[in-house]
């Protein structure tokens, strides 16, 4: 029967994580950029978020949540035939329609994250095409092998939240596009520093409290997995701010508010596989980490690989969910932790099987939809429209009007 709080919540959760696209990362990502390109990244996010609903409707949810194949699931939800008013998901007590835009939600905001990795330069027709078909050649196959009873979850893989389905498909994807389309002309010397760091603070601000509907709602219920995941998703966002302070205060003498928000995704991206499975001792110890090994990590792609991920997705989201992924089963053993049904090594093993194959199927299918869309509507505006900006380019408009006095 439906249970009218768990559904109650998980509507809300519904909600805070469809904040966390509109409008919480279009403004994370839009005041990451320069002034002329504002409005491109919005209309990135506000579209691509409608192309992906469409997509759920059309065939993503029953592909990814119907069946009981290894691989993918099937046809039984095309245009969702089977969701009646009153259906409940099975092992919930809520119906199947709130269920189906919970997860609607996450399928959103993963192709979205990958904005940050080609912002600045990609023709707005390339996003859509992008972002469509990687929905559905990648997200959708990995969500089946973690959470719609694939091989992996026949395998026993533990990710409560994202934090391979979300963070590690996004974080690897992101650096796949980002190779492909090249660098941004001004890259790496020449790009300016972020032309609105208070945007950037007010879309970080909302996407910490719209994760957690993003990790608490995965309970799936209003109760103590979903109390325990809401109190570890806090702290380790706020452990991993302060560390990430503390690490530009000693590097670059001063902490800047950018690098704090910047800490703040590190911690909730890293804490979202393991959210639901440890306690608070945890949280703390895994957001401390992921200040120190994101930051490694964003330093890694940009000034060693010397790729142009702009604003950080493989840096954050896929080192922040890959590390949470592997350190897991290690970090249940603290206070508060679920008791595995397996050996912390075999558990262990699992999870990295997870995040590897995760991680080459992301960048393979990545590769060949990315070489799809230039092959088509083309990947990458020209080098005049690069200098104007996007919002005129390719929008017609201007974020800002400044009237001479």
């Amino acid at each position: 029967m439906i249970n009218s709080g768990d559904t109650a919540w998980i509507i809300t959760a519904t909600g805070l994580v469809l904040l966390m696209t509109l409008p919480a990362l279009a403004l994370f990502y839009g005041g990451l950029v320069q002034a002329k390109n504002i409005l491109s990244v919005l209309a990135h996010c506000f579209a691509v978020a409608c192309v992906c609903s469409v997509l759920w409707f059309l065939c993503g949810y029953s592909l990814a949540f119907s069946g009981s194949s290894a691989w993918l699931g099937d046809t039984a939800n095309l245009l969702l035939a089977s969701v009646t008013r009153g259906g409940v998901r099975a092992g919930t007590k809520i119906p199947e329609s709130v269920y189906l835009m919970f997860q609607m939600t996450f399928a959103v905001i993963t192709p979205a994250l990958i904005i940050g990795a080609y912002v600045e330069r990609i023709k707005f027709g390339a996003v859509l095409l992008i972002s469509g078909l990687w929905l559905l050649l990648v997200y959708v196959p990995v969500a089946h092998w973690v959470w719609g009873g694939g091989w992996l979850a026949t395998r026993g893989v533990m990710d409560y939240a994202g934090g391979i389905v979300v963070h590690v498909t996004a974080g690897v994807s992101a650096l796949v596009v980002a190779a492909i389309l090249g660098c941004r002309h001004e890259f790496p010397h020449g790009i300016r520093p972020p032309h609105a760091p208070w945007m950037v603070m007010v879309g970080a601000s909302l996407l910490w409290v719209g994760w957690f509907g993003f990790n608490a709602g995965s309970a799936l219920s209003a109760g103590g997995d979903a109390g325990m995941a809401l109190l570890a998703t806090h702290l380790s966002a706020a452990t991993a701010t302060l560390v990430w302070m503390a690490i530009e205060w000693i590097k670059f003498g001063k902490p800047s508010l950018v690098g704090a928000v910047t800490g703040t995704i590190a911690g909730l991206a890293s804490i979202t596989p393991a959210s639901g499975f440890v306690g608070p001792e945890a949280a703390v110890l895994l957001g401390a980490l992921s200040g120190v090994v994101c930051f490694l990590g964003v330093l890694l792609v940009k000034r060693v690989m010397q790729v142009d991920d702009a604003l950080d997705v493989l840096g954050v989201h896929g080192v922040g969910g890959a590390l949470g992924s592997l350190l897991l089963p290690f970090l249940t053993l603290l206070g508060g932790g679920v008791a595995l049904s397996r050996g912390i090594s075999e558990q262990f093993m699992v999870q990295a099987l997870a995040v590897g194959a995760t991680a080459v199927w992301s960048a393979v299918a990545t590769a060949l939809i990315t070489k799809i869309a230039a092959a088509t509507v083309g990947l990458r505006v020209n080098r005049e429209d690069e200098t104007i900006g996007l919002d005129f380019a390719a929008h017609g408009e201007s974020g800002y009007h400044h009237t001479a006095r």
